[in-house]
């Protein structure tokens, strides 16, 4: 008994092209608090200024090894930094005495 089948399905004869998403840098919430932390603990610019070349440099070793290309890692970069200038302030933030923070008006 033979079979009129095609030895292969067309479904699995092409294989589509694979994309790389990475988890965005600007969402890893713990990551950006700790860097920002580390960040407003450094006694001077130069110190910030090396701890910022680190990190930025242990990130972009870990974009090169998933693959990730370069304007993405620039775009993740961009919005990591953003971040954790929003999460420097944030910490450094103090409101002023006698405020409501209740927020009634």
């Amino acid at each position: 008994m033979t079979s009129n089948r095609p030895t292969t399905l067309p479904l699995f004869g092409r294989r589509p092209a694979c994309r790389l998403i990475a988890f965005p840098l600007g969402n890893r919430i713990g990551k950006i608090r700790d860097v920002a932390a580390k960040m407003l603990d450094k006694t001077s610019e130069r110190h910030a200024d090396y701890y910022r070349d680190q990190v930025t440099s242990a990130l972009l070793k870990q974009f090169d090894t998933i693959g990730l290309s370069h304007q993405e890692q620039d775009a993740q970069l961009r919005a990591f930094w953003e971040k954790v200038r929003d999460e420097m302030i944030r910490q450094t933030y103090h409101p002023t005495i006698g405020s409501n923070p209740g927020g009634a008006a």
